[in-house]
């Protein structure tokens, strides 16, 4: 393998701001950021805003929030092509010039009609450089009837050779790529231009990026070589499939970052989960933190495969994360969960009790959503019972006796912590006659609406004394009525 610079690191994330910011593109500038602090390098956000159709300002804060959901933060203003398209056109006219670029006055369905894709043989019809060598008269006339033009760069015959950080040595056979347009006829640069300019402008010393992208670097190269500039080393990071082996799609979960915010995982746990999607620290750890991730990673570490859009995997791992976290801290995470689904109110919050009940349910949930959804019996009663529920532990004679008879032990109870409770429980079921379990399954019902929750006794010491005695006496009135 070449050597890898460890010197002057610099790398730039550069997403276009035409749609939210979504897994894969996440995943890169998680690649790069994580590099440049590794090697004590810069971090450098690009914005490509070239396509005025489509890009949008709102798009452009929702990159910056979802880079800074992830905790990656950049160490230079960041740069917006479109401030720089005078730029693209002086360089442009600098390969004019110099004979490595000229003007083509083709009209646009002829270049289109080149590029159709024969479907017997598949081959792609290339531009057939008409313009490449026309007369000093020729352009003349041309330009004189006030014709369109675009700028194509001359490829010129031979291979082009480079060596890719991840795939190794790799070479593309020049015949297989046309004079390409590096200024459109609209004065716009074109992705491939604009991307060399930029880069070298920039100080770019490694570009990290997607497999997609493979294609394009050979077109680069010859532009840097061109031009008379160092190129920077590239490393083409494997794509993102789902289970099924295609494409990431929305119905694997490449949705936007934010949806994933919004749906209960963790910025630590998804920061985690598309570090390892393609890469490896060299072990079998799956569980890292951001400071270990910087100390581990390297390009060396990343494989030519294709990686997997793995959603059990992320789920576990982000309950991992919950049940390891500081109660105070997953506090402050909650508790906008909380208060959007309207279980506490604003300007009443308790957050101690809130704390407690994190911390009987959190080795339990995979997500922070998940403290509204499955937990909700800790801030209100319940709503209705679970029919499976109600099947297997209400059926049959004697529970409201039972439940009665649980109520008025818990009433005498002094001390009102786990202990003591599940003495009183266990010692009543043994007056009773019955087995313990005769007792807490019913019990468990009437506090949750459910089958199953966190401990007992421990959530019963959570709920506290008039809780537990309302939703007992609630459930026996229900049970009457049924």
């Amino acid at each position: 393998m070449a050597p890898e610079q460890k010197d002057n690191v610099r790398v730039r994330f550069a997403p276009s701001p035409t749609g939210y910011l979504h897994i894969g593109g996440a995943r890169t500038a998680i690649f790069n950021w994580l590099f440049a602090r590794h090697y004590n390098g810069k971090f450098l956000l690009r914005i490509e805003d070239t396509d005025f159709a489509r890009s949008d300002p709102k798009m452009i804060q929702a990159i910056y929030d979802g880079l800074r959901w992830f905790g990656l933060d950049w160490d230079e203003e960041p740069i917006f092509q479109s401030k720089r398209l005078k730029i693209y056109q002086q360089i442009s006219q600098q390969l004019i010039e110099s004979d490595k670029a000229y003007y083509c006055y083709c009209s646009p369905k002829i270049r289109t009609d080149q590029h159709k894709t024969d479907e017997n043989n598949e081959h792609v019809y290339q531009y057939d450089g008409h313009c490449r060598n026309l007369s000093a008269e020729e352009r003349q006339r041309l330009e004189a009837q006030g014709l369109p033009k675009v700028v194509r760069f001359k490829t010129e015959p031979g291979k082009t050779q480079f060596y890719d950080e991840v795939h190794g040595s790799l070479t593309i056979d020049n015949n297989e790529i046309d004079d390409f347009i590096i200024i459109r006829s609209d004065g716009m640069t074109t992705y491939n231009f604009a991307v060399v300019v930029d880069d070298y402008d920039m100080g770019i010393s490694h570009v990290i990026r997607g497999d997609d992208h493979l294609s394009n670097t050979p077109k680069q190269i010859m532009l840097y070589q061109a031009l008379g500039w160092e190129q920077p080393k590239f490393a083409h990071v494997p794509l993102i499939f789902g289970s099924d082996k295609k494409r990431l799609s929305k119905r694997h979960g490449a949705t936007a970052v934010s949806e994933f915010e919004s749906n209960g995982y963790l910025h630590e746990t998804m920061l985690n989960f598309l570090s390892l999607l393609g890469w490896s620290p060299g072990d079998n750890r799956e569980v890292l933190t951001k400071e270990e991730l910087i100390q581990n990673f390297d390009l060396k570490g990343i494989s030519p495969k294709s990686a997997i859009f793995d959603e059990a995997k992320l789920i576990w791992m982000n309950g991992q994360y919950i049940s390891s976290m500081n109660d105070d801290v997953l506090v402050e995470k909650v508790l906008p969960i909380l208060r959007q689904k309207n279980i506490v109110k604003e300007n009443n919050v308790d957050k101690i009790y809130i704390k407690r009940a994190i911390s009987l349910l959190k080795s339990r949930i995979k997500k922070i959503s998940d403290f509204a959804e499955l937990g909700s019996y800790l801030f209100k009663d319940p709503d209705q019972y679970e029919k499976k529920a109600v099947e297997k532990y209400w059926c049959g004679d004697n529970i409201i006796n039972r439940l009665y008879y649980i109520s008025k032990s818990l009433t005498r109870l002094d001390g009102f912590n786990a202990n003591r409770i599940e003495k009183s429980i266990r010692d009543l079921a043994e007056e009773m006659q019955l087995s313990a379990a005769k007792l807490i399954h019913p019990l468990r019902v009437a506090l949750t609406g459910f089958s199953v929750s966190p401990g007992l006794f421990e959530l019963i010491e959570v709920l506290g004394k008039e809780t537990v005695l309302r939703r007992i006496n609630k459930a026996i009135d229900w049970l009457q009525c049924d």
